[in-house]
Order: C-alpha cells, then structure tokens, then sequence
C-alpha cells in the first residue's frame, strides 16, 4: 500500500512539474540617437538600461542592461531583455542610456523614457540623448 501511494505521489508531482510553463522572456528593442551633427570617435561605448524607477528615494533596480562598443555612427540599435514575471504591478519602468569616450561621459538622457512591459511598447523605442557639456 504504501508502494502505491509513493508510487501516485510521484506521479502527481511529475505532472505538476510538466504543468508549469518554462520562464519566458521578452524583449524591448529600440535606438538611441542625438540631435548633434557631429560624428561619434571609433572608441565611443553605448550602455543602455532597463530599470524600475518606482522608488525616489532608493536606486533603481536594473533588470537588464547592454554595454559595449558603439558600431557606426546614430540611430544605434539596442535590444534589451527582461523576465515578464520581475514586472511589478504599479511600478513605474524605464530606458536610459549614456555615450562615454575614455570613460568620460558624452551623451546622456535627461528625459524619462517610459515603457509599460505589457507588449504594447512602441517598437523600435525611441531614446534621445543629449549632451553632457
């Protein structure tokens, strides 16, 4: 008797494991550009970042972020991805990025680029940035 029921409990816990969908992700893909005329110098590095931006008075929280060279010259492509179950009901998301050269920092957002996470984001998002002098 007890062989059955080890042998159900098993099974009851097989099928709840199967039942369970694997953890999805999705993504945001979007551009940075600036309004300058100017070209940016070949050592030029992006770095753009999703975070929850909820709490004012503690840092945001990153839930993903892409940095690395820059390739060619603006609107530069970036694609960040995010776990759908980290997204918070009433809170408030966001995309920033920045532009340094030798760790000196040229370009910045200034404004709040808001996303929803709920699939409806404008794709490619549209991030500005501006100078930093």
């Amino acid at each position: 008797m007890k062989k059955i029921a080890l042998l159900a409990s098993m099974a009851l816990l097989a099928a709840c494991q199967s039942a369970t969908p694997p953890s999805t992700t999705a993504s945001l893909d979007g551009e940075v550009f600036y309004l300058q005329r100017i070209a940016l110098p070949p050592n030029a590095t992006l770095s753009v970042s999703l975070q929850d931006v909820s709490l004012a008075d503690a840092p945001a929280v990153v839930l993903d972020e892409q940095s690395g060279p820059i390739k060619g010259q603006v609107p530069l492509p970036f694609h960040l991805s995010y776990d759908p179950a980290q997204v918070k009901p009433g809170h408030r998301y966001a995309v920033s990025a920045r532009i340094e050269v030798d760790g000196q920092l040229m370009f910045i957002t200034t404004e709040q680029h808001a996303v929803q996470l709920d699939g409806k984001d404008p794709q490619p998002l549209k991030v500005r940035v501006n100078a930093a002098r």
